[in-house]
């Protein structure tokens, strides 16, 4: 599929969990590691991170982005990681053009790329030979203004640009419970597997998720949430619903899914079951404050 901009490029949304999974090899990375196997090289990769959550609309457009460790208290071989991708000033440009008459800035030297992105990118496309710019979510702007944000970048994949959304359905450090580290709560549950019957089914209708009883629960800030509803667009741009690529909590308040379009050639893992890795010392940096 690489190097062809007649078939479009597959997009996935990805459940990123705790920044060790950079490191990590289990059910989930290696997920990560086939779908970029089974999709080829793409032009170039649009990221849409949750860690880069701010207020305003913009995307990277530096020629060498810089690696940004936006996070505390994890051992120094996660901080020395590096993901050495270009940057794409060019596809900057597109994603600025495409979406108009929304307004995208050019972000040339304030962000870079976050682990949101490099966590995921370090087991799909290892080599880090792939161009790579980040979108930023905008936390001024409610949920249909993202969905309706996917559905105008969804020309990028007839293009060769592989668009990859980076958070978690379900995302509350403050109530994650380290007794239950494969494991998700009921309410966490109830919330994950409605968000996969609208994602699977009906993706333009993914704003009846903040109705859920559970929403406030399981999105109390909306940063990781957010990146899902980008997919969600591009998959109602293209008349279909999302696969489910996998399924899977963490600690009873991380839900692990991960979705993709135009990925079918990967069976789905429902359920998977992986430990969550070590947090820091809560004592030293509580969940909440361990990222950015």
């Amino acid at each position: 599929m690489s190097d062809d901009t007649t078939t479009p490029m597959p997009a996935a949304f990805i459940g990123h969990g705790s920044p060790m999974n950079t490191l990590e090899h289990n059910a989930y990375t290696e997920l990560w590691a086939d779908l970029g196997r089974r999709i080829g090289r793409p032009r170039a990769i649009l990221c849409v991170s949750a860690h880069w959550f701010v207020q305003v609309s913009a995307v990277t457009a530096m020629a060498v982005p810089p690696v940004i460790h936006d996070f505390y208290g994890f051992p120094d071989e996660l901080f020395a990681f590096d993901y050495p991708a270009a940057g794409s000033p060019e596809l900057a440009e597109e994603v600025a053009d495409l979406v108009r008459p929304q307004y995208v800035g050019l972000d040339r030297d304030s962000w870079g790329l976050d682990h949101g992105t490099w966590s995921v990118l370090a087991h799909m496309f290892p080599a880090a030979d792939v161009p790579v710019v980040q979108l930023s979510v905008n936390a001024t702007e409610p949920i249909e203004y993202h969905v309706e944000l996917g559905r105008a970048l969804a020309p990028l994949r007839e293009r060769g640009v592989m668009v990859l959304g980076s958070g978690n359905v379900v995302h509350n450090l403050r109530l994650l419970d380290p007794r239950t580290p494969e494991g998700g709560t009921d309410w966490a549950q109830d919330f994950d597997l409605a968000a996969r019957e609208i994602l699977t089914g009906r993706p333009a209708d993914l704003v009846e998720l903040a109705d859920h009883g559970a929403y406030g629960l399981a999105v109390p800030t909306p940063d990781h949430f957010l990146p899902v509803a980008y997919l969600a667009g591009m998959a109602d741009a293209a008349g279909v619903g999302l696969d489910l690529l996998v399924g899977g909590y963490q600690m009873g308040a991380l839900s692990m899914a991960a979705y993709g379009l135009a990925t079918s050639v990967l069976a789905p893992t429902l359920d998977a079951h992986v430990p969550a890795g070590p947090l820091p010392d809560p004592g030293l940096v509580p969940p909440e404050d361990t990222n950015l």
